[in-house]
């Protein structure tokens, strides 16, 4: 990879990650009374996604539907495979119980994102076409299910009002 490539990663990386970050810190603003300075960070935010957006695109990395769902098929078999456990483990030999907590909740989710997208990704195929439904993502550790949430997350135990639908 050239210099250019690396640096255009290592953009994207930091873009994606001030754009959530922003957006964590535009809820405490919220959350503690300051709607303008959380105002400020959701803009702020928005102009991070933008950023990431265009180094994204500079590194063609957005291609067609089978191809994004290629990548994010190999990504979340990777993270729930490779990278979570490796994480876990150490979280455990660190006693960190909040970090192992975060990690496992994320674990168990990649498995479930990446049988989505494996189903998504069968529908361009010509087998079942997926369905008109909305998602739920549970707020608490990011659960994902299509037609409707259930009562309590199977993941982290949440109940139904903690899941967010999605569109």
């Amino acid at each position: 990879m050239s210099n250019t490539q690396d640096n255009l990663q290592e953009a994207f990386a930091g873009e994606s990650q001030a754009g959530r970050r922003y957006l964590f810190f535009a809820d405490k603003a919220d959350k503690e009374g300051h709607p303008v300075i959380a105002r400020l960070f959701r803009a702020a935010a928005e102009a991070e996604t933008v950023h990431a957006r265009n180094h994204l695109e500079a590194m063609d990395g957005i291609k067609s539907t089978r191809e994004n769902l290629e990548v994010a098929i190999s990504g979340e078999y990777y993270e729930f495979t490779q990278m979570y456990p490796g994480f876990i483990t150490q979280a455990q030999a660190e006693a960190n119980q909040p970090a192992e907590t975060s990690f496992t909740w994320a674990n168990q989710v990649e498995k479930v994102h990446h049988a989505l997208y494996q189903q998504a990704l069968k529908s361009l195929d010509g087998a079942e076409a997926p369905k008109d439904e909305p998602y739920f993502v549970c707020q608490r550790c990011g659960y994902t299910v299509a037609g409707e949430a259930p009562d309590r997350c199977p993941v982290c135990g949440a109940p139904l009002k903690m899941f967010k639908r999605v569109e």
